[in-house]
């Protein structure tokens, strides 16, 4: 994507508060971004609002960070911080007082909750009615002398309209009596959300923000802000929220966890990277598999949709599994490493060797649908299988013959000289033919031995891969189990 503006570089900022992990929504956001300012060799920056200090931590930030990093969304220029700010977002409050775009405002949380139940009552929708917008110098100095509390309100113009383009909404217009005189300095003298955020912006001279459509109402306020201060507002695009299977939005309840618990859960980064920026944006091509690098170079705004996108974790693992079967054998080998070391199984995987690994993993590969599945799932290629599924004892084990079938076929393997794919294979229809049945009948039992699932890669090119001694030695394993 070309820049639409050529003489005003596109800059972009992801903006996360440190009170809890990365989650699926704020990488989405980050990702938006991040693909805008790629595409147009624009600069994507990092601000960590971390204003609120209660629940602000540095194990947050860092988990911020961790999960942009393993995401692959590294950002330009130091990461921001909010509450370094502090000094500008007070001096900005202080300048619209003197210009009379902000005033004081004394009115007691008490009177406020009367007014806001007083419009309850009345079924109107509550804003506050500017009480204190029309006080004269001298009663605003006598009640601060008198050590009254007060907030700071920004000075909403009471006529017109605010209206801005939306990269993915198209127009939108708010008419300003409909915008509430909100607060921009607390009574402890600590800036509010709306005030904190516009100053940094135009600070960090941000021409673009795509985020949530939850953050649309707050949009005309911000654009008065920028207005009143002297600045440019950037270009807002709002998307739709992310969905859950019920349509509602995603949220704990539908088992939304942070970024870094996917990868946690075998899925990789470049298939997160895919799936994501599918919530809710689309290429001309409507294909569903990219490497991150296509995203970008397809990238266009007019892409987004504004329509709700569903997060789907079936759709997330088939994208994963098209991702995995792409990897090259020295990066699969590299990646599911820690994922048998997790699972106390790095040192029989390290122990196996180069040349088993790569054969096992090759044969695991064109299966797996999460890179924990070959540790969950393909562990019998490193260590015999302790049980044997339910559904696989019941499917295939329970026929009485399979006990002489299984002891005919060790027999059968024992005396092949030549233990690889075809010589197998031999062996096996061989013995089906002479015990008069299908191959099959001893194919599956053959593999629940084997591995312990009723399914598994070729069991003709994992019977080689395993070797002569360990086949022969799960066989005798499932006879023994069939004897109890």
């Amino acid at each position: 994507m070309n820049n639409p503006d050529q003489l005003t570089p596109i800059r972009v900022r992801f903006a996360p508060s440190p009170t809890g992990y990365l989650h699926v929504g704020g990488a989405r956001t980050a990702l938006f971004n991040y693909l805008l300012a790629r595409s147009t060799g624009g600069k994507f920056l990092l601000r960590i609002e971390d204003t609120d200090l209660e629940r602000s931590t540095p194990e947050m930030v860092q988990a911020i960070l961790d999960g942009l990093t393993w995401l692959g969304l590294s950002w330009d220029g130091e990461p921001i911080f909010q509450s370094e700010n502090r000094p500008a977002h007070v001096a900005a409050a202080n300048h619209l007082l003197e210009e009379g775009k902000a005033y004081r405002c004394f009115c007691s949380k008490e009177i406020l909750d009367a007014k806001r139940e007083k419009a309850e009552q009345e079924g109107r929708a509550y804003r506050y009615d500017g009480t204190c917008r029309n006080l004269n110098a001298e009663e605003i100095e006598s009640r601060i002398l008198k050590g009254e509390a007060s907030v700071v309100r920004f000075k909403t113009p009471t006529e017109g309209v605010t209206r801005f383009k939306d990269i993915v909404r198209k127009q939108v217009d708010v008419t300003n009596s409909e915008i509430d005189d909100f607060v921009i300095l607390r009574s402890d003298g600590s800036p509010v959300y709306q005030l904190a955020v516009v100053v940094d912006d135009m600070a960090m001279e941000i021409t673009h923000i795509i985020r949530g459509e939850d953050h649309i109402s707050n949009t005309p306020k911000q654009i008065l802000l920028y207005l009143a201060l002297g600045g440019k507002p950037p270009k807002f695009g709002h998307v739709p929220l992310i969905l859950g299977a019920d349509g509602k939005r995603l949220s704990k309840r539908h088992g939304a966890t942070s970024v870094l618990a996917f990868s946690e859960r075998g899925i990789l980064p470049e298939a997160m990277f895919n799936f994501l920026a599918l919530l809710g944006w689309s290429a001309k091509d409507n294909q569903e598999f990219y490497q991150p690098e296509e995203i970008i170079a397809r990238f266009q705004p007019s892409g987004f949709n504004n329509t709700g996108a569903v997060f789907d974790e079936d759709k997330l693992q088939w994208v994963n599994a098209r991702h995995i079967r792409q990897l090259d054998i020295q990066r699969l080998k590299q990646t599911v490493r820690p994922y048998f070391i997790q699972n106390d199984l790095g040192d029989i995987y390290d122990a196996a060797g180069e040349d088993f690994n790569t054969k096992a993993l090759l044969l695991l590969q064109e299966k797996m649908r999460t890179l924990l599945e070959f540790v969950s799932f393909g562990k019998y290629f490193w260590v015999d299988p302790v049980a044997y599924s339910d559904e696989a004892l019941e499917r295939y084990f329970s026929d009485p013959a399979t006990l002489h079938n299984l002891e005919a076929i060790a027999s059968g393997l024992n005396d092949c000289a030549v233990f690889e794919s075809s010589p197998i294979e031999g062996v096996i229809r061989e013995t089906a033919e002479t015990l008069n049945v299908k191959a099959a009948v001893l194919i599956h039992p053959v593999r629940v031995a084997l591995t312990g699932f009723h399914v598994s890669p070729s069991l003709f090119d994992m019977m080689a891969v395993l070797g002569k001694e360990t086949c022969l030695r799960r066989l005798q394993n499932a006879v023994v189990y069939l004897k109890k």
